[in-house]
């Protein structure tokens, strides 16, 4: 029997994987658009009301995807601050906290600091919320000996 090799094209195999993966952000994208289309126009507003934004605010952050703010939760840590107690204590403050880490423009930076163990010396160069959580670390009510994360 003859040993059949098939052979690969690395450049279509690219190009097909950027299809792909355009084609699973549209459907994502289209899923998020979706979403905010089985509510009506009053509870769009009544949601983004109760966060403190316009309904056009609202979608252009759902846009982003869940994920969006992960770093936020991930820059607490570092500061030993407890993520849900903090949200706990004051809902409105961290979906400002929220929405600023979403719109940041320096996530890769976040993400280089946050790995290499220097964010929370260096948050003050990149990080939009860095006046604030600096307020909240060393905070007994935010710390994670007060509940578990």
């Amino acid at each position: 029997m003859a040993d059949r090799t098939v052979p690969t094209y690395p450049a279509v195999h690219f190009v097909t994987s950027a299809i792909v993966g355009w084609i699973k952000n549209y459907r994502y994208t289209t899923g998020l658009n979706n979403e905010f289309a089985n509510c009506g126009p009053d509870e769009v507003k009544a949601i983004a009301n109760d966060m403190g934004m316009t309904p056009a605010d609202l979608r252009a952050l759902a846009m982003n995807g869940p994920g969006a703010a992960d770093l936020l939760k991930k820059m607490l840590i570092a500061l030993k601050v407890d993520p849900t107690a903090l949200s706990e204590i004051d809902q409105h403050l961290t979906w400002d906290l929220q929405r600023l880490c979403i719109t940041c423009e320096e996530k890769r930076r976040c993400e280089r600091e946050l790995t290499a163990g220097t964010a929370t010396t260096n948050m003050h160069e990149f990080c939009p919320n860095a006046t604030a959580l600096k307020t909240f670390s060393g905070h007994r009510e935010c710390s994670p000996a007060n509940s578990n994360y």
